[in-house]
């Protein structure tokens, strides 16, 4: 849809691929540069018509209704597109009609936002304008490397949206922690709450009064200093594996939120320049084809060789 001026009338008809959402979160995403609270007040004051009638802001879109949008004043456009990065084409681990699965980098945000001009989902928008619907199954910290989930159509959104909620998304994850682990598996259960710091970053600490965890983690290999951890997720809460494992007192090797802050200056003299944690497999039932899909992240060259140095070096398998 072309951007809207002022003293102009818009017609617009819905499609299949945005069939069910919510009529004041399709406006958000298709006005951009209005204001949020010009886009309610229109919504409100019936100037938006669905079929030639009013809608209210909850109303969801059926394919083929007919949107009337008023004359709506654009703010000045002050945000740059994303130059294109052939890093994430070359990450794609699987595509077709439906979703996309891609190997994000470390110190990539999936979104823009929080002192981030933009991340994946703006990336591959800007370099797929063909697509008209492209949006996160799920998110992966900014930090955290592997496996991310991206929905080509509105049902297939929907589809994995209901599969996470229900349980049905395994999602598996390698992370390597200070100090020597002694349990073959293990599991989390604490209460987690969020809350965010004066400067807009997010926290999560353990309060009873949280929301509720659960982490088992699987012992792959243990050095003298170090140990291997395979994590899967059974909720899928912020900064879940991170706080889980700082709770229990092995915080993961360079984590900066969570982690230990001396240990991780001496990691990165040594080559860990980044957290050791990997989304490294999800597995789920295809939202349109409805056959059970496995798709694996290799683990980023720059672990691996940390791994290869720990094995060389003093810290030899135990």
């Amino acid at each position: 849809m072309k951007d809207l001026g002022k003293n102009v009338v818009s017609r617009h008809q819905v499609g299949e691929e945005d069939a069910g959402q919510r009529i004041d979160n399709y406006l958000l995403k298709i006005l951009k540069g209005v204001p949020k609270s010009h886009v309610y007040r229109v919504l409100r004051s019936g100037e938006v018509r669905v079929n030639k009638g009013r809608a209210k802001p909850e109303y969801r879109l059926q394919a083929g209704d007919e949107l009337r949008l008023p004359p709506l004043r654009l703010a000045e456009r002050t945000r740059r597109e994303p130059p294109p990065d052939p890093k994430l084409e070359q990450a794609i681990l699987f595509e077709d009609d439906a979703i996309i699965a891609l190997n994000k980098p470390s110190g990539m945000a999936v979104h823009g936002g929080s002192g981030v001009s933009f991340g994946v989902i703006e990336q591959l928008r800007a370099q797929r304008p063909q697509l008209r619907f492209l949006e996160l199954v799920h998110r992966l910290d900014r930090e955290t490397s592997g496996v991310l989930l991206l929905a080509k159509k509105r049902s297939a959104l929907v589809a994995l949206h209901e599969a996470l909620r229900e349980g049905r998304v395994d999602k598996y994850y390698l992370a390597l922690v200070n100090g020597k682990w002694h349990n073959p598996r293990q599991s989390v259960k604490v209460n987690l709450r969020k809350y965010v710091l004066e400067s807009g970053e997010r926290r999560v600490s353990v309060e009873a009064e949280g929301q509720a965890s659960h982490t088992i983690f699987e012992l792959q290999k243990a050095w003298r200093d170090f140990s291997l951890l395979r994590a899967e997720l059974k909720t899928g809460r912020t900064h879940q594996i991170r706080v889980h494992l700082a709770h229990v007192g092995y915080p993961i090797a360079g984590d900066d939120k969570y982690g230990d802050f001396a240990r991780n200056k001496e990691l990165a003299r040594s080559g860990l320049k980044r957290m050791f944690l990997h989304a490294a497999s999800v597995t789920f039932l295809h939202p349109i084809e409805e056959l059970t899909m496995t798709v694996d992240a290799p683990l980023p060259e720059e672990l691996q060789k940390f791994i290869k140095s720990l094995d060389a070096g003093d810290g030899a398998p135990v």
